[in-house]
């Protein structure tokens, strides 16, 4: 399959330190049946050895009709991509894509793409500002964020339990025959609260992230809502084995 776009209608993490401050959030849009996305998938977990860039895997749906049902897909994150898609207002949807900081998208396997984006949207007011803090202890994830830098900063903020590494062997459609790895796959997402600018904790019990061998938890505020996503406005990861 070449590179597809449809009109209308996942954070790779290197960094071993919850205090990390990131400059980048990669959400990875990605399937089973796209001949085009493994090397993009192969990508994002290159990308992920950089501890100033976190980067998810999230594998969408809409390609299941071409002779193989995605193993990984979940309809919240094809949802998830059209979302972004309206509230930028450019029908951009296919894969395999990459959203940078909830603003701008690029071809994932595109390395200088990813690039750019990463370097335009790290320049704008607010984006990735704010130092999330995670910590793991006695079966709970803390999360603890401070009083706004600017003052005036307001987000939902929101957990994604991950699998680090996922092989899947694919046995029909256009990446028949290969074994590919995805990488730190979103298997679960809550949310937490809404972050409205003061400091504020949450505490959640790990045991309502863990799903499917999951390995670590990525912790991000972000502008809008599920449904109208905005700007990343910080983010961190904390290891959960």
């Amino acid at each position: 399959m070449s590179v597809a776009v449809a009109a209308g209608v996942g954070l790779l993490f290197a960094t071993p330190s919850a205090a990390a401050e990131p400059r980048a959030v990669l959400e990875l849009f990605t399937a089973q049946g796209c001949s085009s996305c493994p090397e993009a998938d192969k990508l994002i977990g290159e990308i992920a050895k950089d501890p100033t860039v976190i980067a998810i895997s999230l594998p969408i749906d809409y390609w299941d009709y071409l002779g193989w049902k995605d193993t990984l897909a979940d309809p919240k994150f094809t949802a998830r991509q059209k979302a972004y898609s309206k509230v930028r207002g450019d029908r951009q949807i296919y894969t395999p894509q990459v959203v940078v900081n909830g603003q701008l998208h690029a071809l994932g396997n595109d390395r200088a793409s990813i690039d750019r984006a990463i370097s335009e949207s790290s320049g704008k007011s607010g984006v990735m500002s704010v130092p999330v803090k995670v910590s793991v202890a006695k079966g709970q994830i803390k999360v603890s964020v401070p009083e706004s830098p600017s003052g005036d900063s307001a987000g939902e903020v929101w957990i994604c339990s991950v699998a680090e590494q996922v092989p899947v062997a694919i046995g029909r459609g256009e990446n028949r025959g290969k074994e590919i790895t995805y990488h730190n796959v979103v298997r679960n997402w809550l949310k937490v609260g809404d972050w409205t600018g003061k400091p504020a904790t949450w505490t959640v019990p790990i045991e309502n992230l863990n799903s499917q061998g999951v390995d670590g938890a990525v912790v991000y505020i972000q502008e809008g809502s599920r449904e109208r996503p905005g700007a990343m406005l910080g983010a961190a990861y904390s290891a959960l084995r």
